[in-house]
């Protein structure tokens, strides 16, 4: 059953879910910045916007994260050749500017 995974490969793409930038996530719950750049309740809106900011094509999927499937918060995927860590770590930023 494949849903798409391979063409995410292909092409650079990066899938970031909104519990990386959760305050109120723990990081075994899978939050993946430091909670100094976490923001309470972000929407995968505010990561598309902020991605946007940055000039990185992306959109909104409806794929909520593994571990919180019931939460319905939807996905963003972005188009980059960015390393993943470094691109969590600066949407951070700009969502941390955006919440404050």
């Amino acid at each position: 059953m494949d849903r798409g995974e391979g063409k995410l490969r292909e092409r650079n793409y990066k899938i970031l879910y909104p519990v990386y930038f959760d305050a109120k996530a723990t990081r075994s719950e899978g939050r993946r910045v430091p909670l100094n750049l976490a923001v309470k309740r972000p929407k995968a809106d505010d990561i598309l916007i902020a991605l946007r900011k940055m000039g990185i094509k992306a959109e909104i999927s409806g794929e909520s994260h593994p571990s919180r499937w019931f939460r319905r918060e939807g996905r963003v995927i972005a188009e980059t050749n960015m390393k993943k860590t470094y691109l969590i770590r600066e949407v951070a930023k700009k969502l941390k500017e955006a919440y404050t």
